[in-house]
């Protein structure tokens, strides 16, 4: 069994794909689909998110430093995939993709009605690091959708079919493998 050296590249994958929605001063928004998106805290809760500067959304965020992190569900990979290849310049994906926007709690920016959860974020740092610029933000608000809740209270995030991206294609996640600690959990 052999390995093979390749130059340095981001190979970390899969991960998770979003839908980041924001408006700018003059209210015009647009979403633009990320891949490089991740929790970087608990407590406060915050996640990061990396856009090129010359992506139409990009000067959105800076301007106001907020945004929507939109899960992507199955039923969303196709408009996910098209907010990922056509620009906020040319078009407008709310309309175009038949998606409805949500009114946010604490920000102005609006969430995206037809994803699972909407994570509402102001941005705290920034730093340009190459291609990207990474938006440290923290998550002010949080909506999730009914459909996944069930009579006690208790939310099934996991039956929400959610996406990932892994090297140019989109998947669903599948299997439950297991569960945090079970490798140490007492057999009964």
């Amino acid at each position: 069994m052999g390995k093979q050296l390749w130059k340095p590249g981001n190979m970390l994958y899969p991960v998770p794909v979003v839908m980041v929605s924001c408006r700018d001063l003059e209210g015009r928004d647009d979403i633009v689909t990320v891949a490089w998106a991740g929790t970087i805290c608990s407590d406060p809760a915050m996640l990061s998110i990396s856009v090129r500067p010359e992506r139409f959304s990009y000067h959105m965020i800076k301007e106001t430093g907020e945004f929507v992190v939109n899960l992507v569900n199955r039923d969303l990979v196709f408009a996910t995939d098209y907010c990922g290849v056509r620009s906020g310049r040319d078009v407008d994906k709310f309309k175009e993709m038949q998606l409805t926007r949500s009114a946010s709690n604490y920000i102005g920016a609006p969430g995206i009605l037809e994803s699972p959860v909407n994570l509402e974020c102001k941005v705290v740092e920034s730093k340009l690091l190459g291609s990207h610029e990474m938006f440290m933000a923290e998550i002010v608000g949080v909506t999730i959708d009914d459909k996944f809740m069930d009579e006690n209270g208790k939310f099934w995030l996991n039956n929400s079919e959610l996406v990932t991206y892994s090297h140019g294609e989109y998947f669903c996640l599948g299997e439950k493998l297991g569960k945090f600690g079970y490798s140490v959990q007492k057999k009964g």
